[in-house]
Parts: structure tokens; sequence; C-alpha cells
């Protein structure tokens, strides 16, 4: 006799227990619509340059687990952005190559900013310090544990 399909949402693969659903419908509905914005901005900025994919993912995952295992569980497995999602959750971590990409995006968003712009002195310099402070942030991350 063969035994009925588990009802179970698919394995995260993580070592964190499952988020409980919010018992709200409309509160999952906005998280659902959310993760696919999220999910839909990450996959323009795999295809366009300035625009962050990863930082957009990471939220799409955080709203699926709020809203749908089902698909928090497709980002986390996905061979190209899984792993970077879940070093993130793990440890907090960013890869190497894509702090040097982040940086050299954010250097290369300054400059567009600085040309196109014309900015007043303060506001290039308020600028200038607040993507500082983020590429400071990327690059204090640590790297995630080689396998």
């Amino acid at each position: 006799m063969s035994t009925p399909p588990s009802a179970e949402p698919p394995s995260l693969e993580i070592d964190e227990p499952p988020t409980a659903l919010p018992s709200s419908r409309g509160l999952r509905v906005g998280y659902l619509l959310a993760g696919f914005a999220f999910t839909g901005l990450g996959i323009a900025g795999a295809f366009l340059p300035l625009l962050p994919t990863t930082i957009f993912l990471i939220l799409a995952a955080g709203c699926f687990g709020k809203s749908s295992p089902r698909l928090e569980a497709w980002l986390l497995n996905h061979p190209r952005f899984g792993p970077s999602i879940r070093a993130w959750r793990a440890n907090g971590a960013i890869p190497r190559k894509a702090k040097v990409l982040a940086c050299m995006g954010m250097a290369g968003g300054m400059a567009v900013f600085l040309i196109a712009a014309r900015p007043k002195l303060w506001l290039g310099l308020l600028v200038g310090a607040v993507m500082a402070a983020c590429a400071a942030f990327v690059v204090s991350r640590p790297a995630p544990p080689t396998a």
C-alpha cells in the first residue's frame, strides 16, 4: 500500500526552524506580492548595471518565508542565487567577488551621479559619504565558509 504524499513544504536546506506564517490572510498576500516585486527587481538587477540583484532576492526570500514556504524553498535552492541567500542568512556573509562587484557598482553609480546631476558640493559629499558607508558595510561582512 502506498503512502500519500506529504503535505509538508520542501526542505529549505538551512539550519533555521521555519518561521510561522502570519495569521492574517491580507498580511500573507502582502508579503507574497512584495516577494514577487523583490524577485522581479532582483531578476532585473541580473541584467541591468547598477541595479543590485542579491539584496532584492534576500528580501524576496524573507517575504516568501512569511507567505509561501514553497517559493522561499525555490529561491533558497536556486542553483545560481540560492548559495548567496543561504550564506547571508547563515552568517551575514558576502562572497569576495560580490564585494568587489558591489563596490565597483557603487563607485560607478557615484560617478554617473556626479557627471549627470552635477550636484552642489554639499550634496555630492553627502551622497559620497552614504556610498562610502555602504561600501564599508559590504567590505566588513565575512566571507562565506568554504565547503
